[in-house]
């Protein structure tokens, strides 16, 4: 395929991708979209127009909606034409790219929109599905040798984190407050945390509802699932690390977290599907699954101080996941848990064997142990106020680059 618009072999938004968003256009209306290249194109100008009129069950203009919800409730027959109809539009020769009406009132420069939130998110939950991270985490916290607790290699452990406080990229965080306790103090103290971490994650998105009591099996999960964002799980260890047992992360996490604005679909990522690790011990009957369920999708981390130039600090790959998304899912559901439209699932840290690869601070410096250098003669052992953490996504294939941009936010100090 080659599209009449043009863009850079290196972008993310390339015609093989076609991801959804939201923006204000022009800062007159709100609207979902799609992008290619460094144009987004309004979709409820072209659903209006007629280009859809030939998708059977898209009798409404949900692209006049203020997220994607509704358009993703449709379900895959009907989100993925759209796409494969977007794919057509775009290329060389199309009806689309002779008329030259459409493209002035429909197409806007990445400077005349502001992307928004893409989805109202009713539930969220947060996996912890990298076995490098959990390994390095159970080094650091509990006794080395036995690193991963007993259940970790039988299933996909996760929490509910707090839906409320996901934004959009390019949202400040402030620093959160809470208690910790000094290792040489007797009581907790309050105060700012001092241990402020990033983690590098993906998260899925749920395109149906479901009844309780009703679950969804490996093999029919990924028709549940419309697509993936980057997802910042903001951390505050030392908070994490005084209020965690017995029952896990708290405020050290629901302060806040951040999303990439393009959804990409699972139909897009197709192409870079790969084998996930071996699984031993084998899973129980309902965490089994057939073919390959992973996505070879290449991430890094920037860190950038205040005033000063981006430092590449990570580099890593969700294909190092242990526990793939349709089994995050499986499990999820297996004892009748309910899905909504939107609810979106976090990969949970994603950290490879190499040094380089960790997804946090917490690893890459171990503790603060080793902390990392900056270009401008700077370190850092966590995260400080005014730092800017980056994350990007894409894949790449044979010529073919599917990308999601970059999930981005800065820390500001405590209210």
């Amino acid at each position: 395929m080659k599209s009449f618009v043009e863009y850079s072999s290196n972008s993310d938004f390339s015609i093989h991708n076609i991801p959804f968003g939201v923006a204000v256009f022009s800062k007159e209306y709100i609207g979902c979209c799609t992008r290619i290249g460094d144009q987004v194109i309004d979709l409820a100008s072209l659903y209006d127009l007629g280009y859809f009129e030939d998708i059977e069950g898209l009798e409404d203009n949900v692209f006049e909606a203020y997220t994607l919800n509704e358009f993703i409730e449709l379900g895959k027959p009907i989100t993925n034409a759209v796409r494969t109809k977007i794919q057509e539009l775009l290329q060389e020769g199309s009806t689309l790219s002779k008329d030259q009406k459409t493209i002035e009132d429909a197409f806007y420069e990445l400077d005349q929109v502001k992307m928004i939130m893409p989805l109202h998110i009713p539930n969220y939950t947060d996996f912890y599905s990298s076995i490098e991270h959990a390994t390095n985490v159970g080094k650091m916290f509990r006794d080395p040798a036995n690193a991963l607790l007993p259940n970790w290699k039988h299933l996909p452990v996760g929490y509910h984190g707090r839906a409320s406080s996901i934004v959009i990229s390019g949202t400040d965080i402030n620093r959160p407050k809470g208690q910790t306790k000094p290792a040489d103090a007797e009581k907790p103290v309050f105060g700012p945390s001092k241990q402020l971490d990033f983690e590098l994650e993906m998260a899925f998105v749920i395109n149906k509802n479901t009844d309780m009591g009703e679950s969804i099996s490996t093999k029919d999960a990924e028709d549940a699932i419309f697509g993936m964002v980057i997802f910042n799980d903001w951390s505050a260890r030392d908070i994490q690390a005084w209020e965690y047992v017995p029952l896990g992360p708290f405020l050290a996490k629901n302060f806040g977290s951040s999303i990439s604005p393009w959804v990409v679909t699972l139909e897009a990522l197709a192409p870079f599907r790969t084998a996930s690790p071996v699984q031993d011990p084998e899973v129980l009957d309902y965490l089994k699954f057939e073919g390959d369920k992973n996505y070879d999708i290449n991430l890094e981390v920037y860190l950038q101080p205040e005033n000063g130039e981006e430092n590449l600090i990570s580099e890593s790959n969700y294909k190092f996941m242990y526990w793939n998304m349709t089994q995050q899912l499986a499990h999820h559901t297996v004892n009748g848990c309910n899905l909504e439209v939107g609810d979106l699932y976090a990969s949970g840290t994603i950290s490879g064997s190499d040094p380089k690869s960790f997804g946090s601070m917490l690893e890459l410096t171990w503790r603060g142990q080793n902390p990392i250098q900056l270009s401008n003669g700077q370190e850092r052992k966590f995260i400080e106020d005014n730092d800017t953490i980056t994350m990007k996504a894409w894949a790449e294939k044979d010529g073919v680059r599917v990308g999601f941009g970059e999930v981005s936010g800065k820390i500001i100090p405590s209210l």
